[in-house]
């Protein structure tokens, strides 16, 4: 079965299929497009399928006109039917892995996954789990699902695991273009798994064993939670003795060595870094071992939405205002600029507490046009505000929580009465500097 499926993959005749059809596995199933392979898009939510099939892109670097052309081509066949599952030779699975309310791991999506791969799993195929996840996963939850098939790993099946390292909005790289570390259960998977990814990625990281690929993916978010928590606990000492922490940065990062530049902001936004490092620290009691730095560095950066509404009170303050009742308008409702990926962005609990304090709430987002329904926030039903003189003079306070580029921030400042910025995006403004306050 080794022998066959590699010789389909060199020939491209192996069918590809993403479990998954989210910000990582769409971009996944256009890498593959791309190198040459038939593939087949798997989604347990009808409306995504039922919009791709009208040739319609719901993420905004992915356009309409390339998935509608992939589907006339039968390049891309998007399904919600799990038993065509049997009909991908290679399966790579990209469904979320949040956390529970207690900030333990949550795998209920993996599980079920594996569980609908192990119903038709068939001699031949080849499962990569990317999903980012803690150490262990692939061989201690998702191949005893799949074993229960009664198929030899190995020989009938091959199990892999691949950290997605996507970027949304990003142009410097895409998924074709950001080297892809990828680690086996066995031998065999590890060299299927390697060969495939090589035809559609630009480069491999082979790694000893699936254990060190998952572990380098919680390595690679936990390092960036640790020093965006050291920034933003800088952020609120300087602002406390009248130092502008930004410049600090501006300054520091001339340094051609030794510094690598982190930015603060309020707080953490993406399906990545604000999840993955309790992963790793959920792991860690598992093991009786504390992790003191990872956890403090995640109470520092989730406790940065109330730092801003702090901020937000005191501005308010200072014009004579109460928060109660006070317009509020919030620019920027995506995790980070010019994307219209909105998961885990601080903006909702930032709404949720300007809420309770009983503000009166609006908000604008070039990149999303209507709130969506988010998983640990409750939120009323709103629409992206037109950003025009009269909106924004109608506001007590304009809160800059993402710093997209579409906006003019000049234009914004010179209409608004107040401004609360937690990006910086108006360090260039010149004229009306005395309405805003850093956050």
């Amino acid at each position: 079965m080794a022998i066959a499926l590699e010789q389909a993959i060199e020939n491209k005749t192996a069918r590809v299929g993403v479990v998954g059809l989210g910000y990582v596995g769409l971009p996944l199933i256009r890498a593959f497009v791309a190198a040459g392979y038939r593939t087949m898009g798997f989604d347990v939510d009808k409306s995504k399928v039922d919009r791709l099939l009208a040739g319609q892109s719901y993420i905004g670097h992915i356009p309409s006109e390339w998935i509608s052309d992939c589907i006339q081509s039968g390049r891309f066949t998007p399904t919600a039917d799990m038993q065509r599952l049997a009909e991908a030779d290679a399966l790579l699975i990209c469904v979320p892995t949040p956390l529970s309310d207690s900030r333990d791991p949550d795998l209920a999506y993996v599980e079920a996954t594996a569980q609908q791969i192990a119903e038709v799993l068939r001699p031949g195929q080849l499962v990569v789990l990317e999903s980012t996840t803690y150490p262990g996963t692939t061989r201690d939850v998702v191949l005893p699902i799949l074993e229960k098939r009664g198929l030899k790993l190995g020989v009938d099946y091959f199990v892999a695991y691949s950290p997605e390292r996507e970027d949304p909005g990003n142009p410097n790289f895409t998924a074709s273009g950001i080297p892809k570390v990828v680690g086996g259960t066995e031998p065999n998977s590890a060299r299927l798994a390697e060969k495939l990814y090589s035809t559609a990625v630009v480069n491999i990281v082979p790694v000893s064993s699936c254990e060190v690929a998952e572990a380098c993916k919680i390595l690679e978010n936990t390092y960036r939670s640790v020093n965006i928590a050291m920034v933003n606990e800088l952020k609120m000492l300087f602002d406390r003795i009248g130092i502008d922490v930004w410049e600090v940065i501006d300054a520091a990062k001339t340094k051609p060595f030794g510094f690598q530049a982190f930015y603060p902001g309020p707080g953490l936004g993406g399906h990545c870094i604000p999840i993955d490092p309790f992963y790793l620290s959920w792991v860690a009691r598992k093991h009786g071992m504390p992790t003191r730095f990872i956890e403090l560095a995640g109470e520092i950066n989730t406790s940065m939405p109330k730092y801003v509404i702090q901020r937000v009170v005191e501005a308010l303050n200072d014009a004579g205002k109460p928060l109660k009742g006070s317009k509020i308008l919030i620019l920027g409702v995506a995790y980070k600029k010019d994307v219209d990926d909105p998961r885990e962005s601080p903006s909702f609990e930032l709404m949720q507490l300007l809420g309770a304090g009983h503000a009166e709430l609006s908000y604008n987002d070039p990149h999303v046009p209507s709130l969506p329904k988010m998983r640990h926030h409750t939120l009323p039903a709103m629409t992206s505000a037109v950003l025009d003189e009269k909106t924004l003079a109608a506001q007590d306070l304009v809160l800059i929580a993402t710093d997209h580029s579409a906006y003019d921030y000049d234009f914004i400042v010179r209409h608004a009465r107040l401004v609360v910025d937690t990006r910086n995006a108006t360090k260039n403004v010149k004229q009306g500097r005395e309405k805003i306050h850093k956050a």
